[in-house]
């Protein structure tokens, strides 16, 4: 969990990992930074706790963990806490209850300290214009964007793209970059070995130290890449057609190398992808078999996507509508692996 402490002294809230060494008795902690905000600290500019992403929740309650992840995949972007408590089967007084105790602030707050959190990150690291950050943040308008800024760290967007320090922006050659950094635990080199022995043909590759994989945003392709960029950040090349919604391609690619949590379904764009590769896993056991069968599912079913094939990349890995009434006969599936596939597509929810 990404707890952090207050010194009551300065008003500022730090890591832990701080160079910062306040008197511990003058420390409270939070499990939140976003619990730290709500009651009155300010990020400290030394450690900069906002360019992190949010971790999972530790060994709180399974209601407030099921949750802080719901809220991560953008359950709040467009909704609200009401609707929050009826996916999780609570009340909205029981789930605003669970999380002032557990996690020191609603859901509500957890979601806007997420997404100004990303949108100060995209201002320190890129030079996109402040309404291209705000809708790749999740945010509804600018105005909103500029509200909760002012909020978490009283400031507006100018003011703050001024304090960046020369060596925060990022630069690709093409395509917008985006640091996921990390605990310092990950072995990249190992994680690569392992996305390239899985890998689906056509849809993700391992080559020269970067893991690509095309992605589909709204229905049109897409291609992000990601390398390493130090010992405790890797860095995403994302090639998009638009930036909407950003935030959630950065937790999804996060989620591939399970930088937040072994509780992550790491090696996979999505849980629907996973899934997928599990049961074909499962019903076609010699591993070689089975990397066939994948790449014949994203040859027959995969959306066609051109101009990668430089890269290795030619399609997107099927959608659930697609797979949900595909002639899977074809691939030689046990008939009990292709009834599993058929039941997993029908169960995902249409967008």
């Amino acid at each position: 969990m990404n707890a952090v402490g207050a010194v009551v002294t300065t008003g500022i809230y730090c890591r832990d990992d701080c160079p910062g060494r306040p008197l511990p008795a003058n420390v409270t902690r939070f499990p939140f930074a976003a619990a730290a905000e709500a009651a009155g600290y300010r990020a400290c500019h030394r450690c900069r706790p906002y360019r992190h992403e949010p971790a999972d929740a530790g060994d709180m309650p399974e209601l407030v963990c099921r949750a802080v992840r719901l809220i991560a995949d953008g359950a709040l972007d467009q909704a609200t806490e009401s609707s929050l408590a009826d996916r999780l089967g609570v009340s909205p007084r029981h789930l605003r209850r669970m999380f002032l105790q557990y996690a020191g602030v609603s859901a509500d707050h957890l979601a806007r300290s997420r997404r100004a959190h990303f949108a100060r990150r995209l201002l320190d690291d890129t030079d996109l214009r402040v309404s291209e950050i705000a809708f790749a943040a999740g945010f509804g308008s600018v105005r909103q964007l500029n509200r909760v800024l002012a909020e978490v760290f009283r400031a507006t967007p100018r003011e703050l793209r001024a304090r960046r320090r020369a060596a925060d922006r990022l630069r690709a050659d093409g395509g917008l970059a985006i640091r996921l950094s990390h605990d310092g635990s990950l072995d990249f080199a190992d994680a690569l070995r392992r996305l390239s022995a899985r890998a689906t043909a056509a849809v993700e590759m391992v080559a020269g130290g970067t893991y690509r994989r095309t992605i589909l945003v709204d229905g049109d392709p897409g291609m992000i890449e990601i390398s390493r960029r130090s010992a405790t950040e890797l860095v995403m090349v994302a090639h998009l057609p638009r930036l909407d919604g950003l935030i959630h391609h950065v937790r999804r690619a996060r989620r591939i190398f399970a930088l937040d949590g072994p509780g992550e379904p790491c090696g996979a764009w999505d849980p629907f992808e996973a899934g997928v590769r599990e049961l074909v896993r499962a019903g076609v056991p010699d591993a070689e078999r089975a990397g066939a069968v994948m790449a014949d599912l994203a040859r027959l079913f995969g959306a066609f996507v051109p101009g990668l094939a430089p890269a290795g990349l030619s399609r997107a890995f099927p959608q659930p509508g697609a797979l949900a009434e595909a002639p899977l006969g074809v691939l030689s599936l046990p008939e009990a692996t292709a009834h599993a596939l058929r039941a997993l597509a029908r169960g995902v929810p249409s967008e």
